[in-house]
């Protein structure tokens, strides 16, 4: 069987197809590079540079490779910057799976896995938050995993053939290859880093929220145990095991901004790592941790790696990058690729 992966030549994409590669699952990447790196690719697994909302670019992939089933992962993430440019996102997002599944369907193609986002939760009134609660996304961005998921729901309940998951995952960071960074200048281990490497004071945005130290709690999730929930979803879909219509993927174990930060001072050994509180950022929720029982119930999939391994595989890829790139990233966090 062979996997169409979409957005395979970013950060996550690039992890997912490695992941498939070494298990010796077939799987073929189909990227436009607007945010992804052709060096990101794994090699020996094929590349083809399209659009997925550009129908004869999606068709070529599958029939070219034989697809029979597809991860999607390719779109426009970042809350923030969807507030800005919300038409850019819904094109992206719900167009480009529009595409993908009016292909899928014309040809049968009978395994569906969607990339979708704890933002499907927006600000929860939860501790944890379980598969279950209604969707309340506070952005166009999380609005476009929401409709994503019902478009694949509403293809599926006509085609029962199709069979079908989501999986909405949490905070994700770290390094599997130290080639593999985050460069996003919208996340928070990139941007700690990127100040770090500059000798610049880190930002908090906000001290006062109702948590232990007063800053926002998240679940981060490793992008090695991320990219293992996806093969798992792949393998369980591929050999007709029974799945339900999502799953988180996290850690179920919330992290503040603060004890991030000082996870990378005992890892760096940066003691004198101190950041600059600013006031709260508008719809920040103050905690969103995922209730994570489900997958492991159906799927056998836990995550293994903590806070520390993220940081430290961070840490590693940082100054990877900043050796091959002979400087600070640019555009605000974002290294170029070569």
């Amino acid at each position: 069987m062979t996997w169409l992966l979409t957005g395979g030549a970013g950060y996550i994409g690039s992890h997912i197809a490695l992941a498939f590669r070494d298990a010796g699952v077939g799987v073929v990447v189909l990227d436009d590079l607007s945010t992804g790196y052709r060096d990101y690719v794994p090699e020996g697994v094929p590349f083809v540079e399209g659009s997925v909302a550009d129908p004869d670019a999606v068709a070529g992939a599958l029939d070219e490779h034989a697809v029979s089933g597809v991860v999607h992962l390719a779109g426009l993430k970042y809350a923030g910057v969807s507030v800005e440019r919300p038409l850019a996102f819904y094109r992206a997002n719900v167009t480009g799976m529009q595409v993908l599944l009016e292909a899928v369907v014309e040809r049968r193609i009978g395994r569906f896995l969607l990339s979708s986002s704890s933002s499907w939760y927006g600000t929860p009134d939860a501790g944890l938050v379980d598969e279950d609660t209604a969707p309340a996304p506070e952005s166009p961005y999380g609005e476009t995993k929401v409709v994503s998921e019902w478009l694949l729901r509403d293809v599926a309940r006509i085609h029962p053939w199709l069979r079908q998951t989501s999986l909405r995952y949490f905070n994700v960071c770290g390094s599997g290859p130290p080639e593999l960074a985050d460069h996003s200048p919208h996340n928070l281990f990139p941007k700690v880093l990127a100040a770090l490497s500059r000798g610049e004071a880190p930002i908090v945005n906000g001290d006062d929220y109702p948590t232990p130290d007063g800053t926002c709690v998240r679940d981060y999730i490793h992008v090695v145990d991320l990219a293992d929930a996806h093969l798992c979803a792949a393998q369980h879909l591929e050999s007709d095991l029974p799945v339900r219509k999502a799953y988180n993927v996290g850690r179920g174990v919330g992290s503040s901004v603060l004890e991030v930060i000082g996870a990378m001072r005992r890892v760096t050994g940066r003691t004198d790592l101190e950041p600059e509180i600013r006031p709260r950022r508008p719809g920040d929720p103050a905690r969103i941790v995922g209730a994570v029982d489900r997958i492991a119930e159906d799927l056998g999939w836990h995550a293994r790696l903590d806070l520390d391994d993220m940081v430290e595989s961070a840490w590693e890829a940082w100054q990877h990058q900043l050796a091959v790139h002979g400087g600070a990233p640019a555009d605000g966090g974002r290294f170029h690729s070569s």
